[in-house]
């Protein structure tokens, strides 16, 4: 199943660390808004040591962490939802402020129109400096 991004497939090209995404049930309009990194920690045996490495997550295949979507997509099938790229994001900060931004910004954790039921960040503000210069004048 594709993800898309401003209406169109989405490609990897490497520049981003990670992306905040919705996932809507085209049967139902219940939304899910998460987010996912491209790479995920790993190890590797480098002169009999271990090395820290990045690797490539499961995020083609990814379909979030809540148990009910999950559930319902093994249910109903993979072509009765859509999967949307909302943000692409350069740290796992920035990856953190956007989701947090869009649950609390649509009340999705008070609404039974999302599958959301929690959130969590960690979040610095020195990470989040594209973001500040984007959004400089805005605020």
């Amino acid at each position: 199943m594709t993800w898309y991004y401003d209406n169109v497939p989405y490609e990897y090209d490497g520049t981003s660390f990670g992306f905040v995404y919705l996932i809507e049930n085209l049967i139902t309009g219940r939304k899910y808004i998460g987010r996912k990194y491209f790479t995920q920690a790993g190890t590797r045996q480098v002169n009999g040591k271990k090395k820290k490495i990045r690797k490539p997550s499961d995020w083609q295949t990814y379909w979030g962490s809540n148990d009910t979507l999950k559930r319902e997509v093994a249910a109903a099938g993979e072509s009765n939802y859509r999967r949307v790229i909302l943000h692409l994001c350069k740290s796992k900060s920035e990856c953190s402020y956007w989701e947090t931004y869009e649950i609390l910004s649509r009340h999705a954790l008070l609404s039974e129109n999302y599958y959301n039921d929690w959130v969590t960040a960690k979040i610095r503000k020195d990470h989040l400096k594209s973001i500040a210069l984007h959004h400089k004048n805005a605020i």
